[in-house]
């Protein structure tokens, strides 16, 4: 997962004042949740919130998920979400390259009722996808953006008719309106990222301009 700006995330980074405000009206999460949220807060850890939360949470209700990808997990605060709303049958794969963060989320989702229903893959979240067999109802993408469009190309065969590819930080704190410079290959990747979900012939895919930009895609 990339670093990011802390007071961005930490003020809902594309529109501040309605970060604020959704942070004020959701309803109070438990205190494994908060936990994690307030650890993320302290020690600059890029999680996508308690409101990006609800949106994976309920798109796995939606298409009655049950085998789920991450690539880019971090401490398991967007694991968490998904293997609630999955459900005891559930299967999510969890990645993250730092040994520490897995550690410390391996306690967060014992803490949280779901560490049987998640597997912990250490290392470069692609390469643990490529050695994972299987189709997929969810993939969901929290990696570096320079990573998004490989991660495309290799997510969209696995994905199974009808389920949900998720990416976040797909607006990128807004600069995707700008014209990336020849150096700016993460520009660059978020914006052919953007280009290629829209020009797919087997996805149907919408940003929904929530912190710092979702795209949620459906494969027909």
């Amino acid at each position: 997962m990339p670093r990011r700006n802390p007071r961005a995330q930490e003020e809902g980074i594309l529109f501040p004042a309605m970060g604020r405000y959704l942070d004020r009206i959701l309803p109070p999460r438990d205190a494994v949740l908060a936990e994690m949220e307030a650890l993320a807060r302290r020690d600059h850890i890029p999680i996508i919130g308690p409101a990006c939360g609800r949106l994976l949470a309920l798109s796995a209700q939606l298409i009655r998920a049950r085998r789920i990808f991450e690539m880019g997990s971090a401490i398991g605060y967007s694991t968490t979400w998904l293997a609630r709303a999955a459900g005891p049958s559930a299967k999510v794969y969890y990645t993250d390259a730092d040994p520490q963060r897995l550690a410390q989320a391996r306690i967060f989702l014992r803490r949280a009722g779901v560490l049987k229903r998640v597997e912990l893959l250490l290392g470069d979240a692609i390469e643990s996808f490529r050695r994972t067999p299987g189709k997929f109802d969810i993939i969901f993408m929290d990696i570096d953006k320079e990573q998004y469009p490989e991660a495309l190309r290799l997510a969209l065969p696995r994905l199974r008719r009808g389920g949900l590819l998720i990416a976040d930080n797909v607006l990128w704190s807004g600069h995707v309106v700008r014209r990336a410079q020849a150096g700016d290959r993460t520009l660059r990747a978020v914006q052919e990222f953007n280009r290629a979900i829209y020009a797919s012939k087997q996805l149907f895919p919408v940003i929904v301009p929530l912190r710092d930009g979702v795209a949620i895609c459906r494969k027909g």
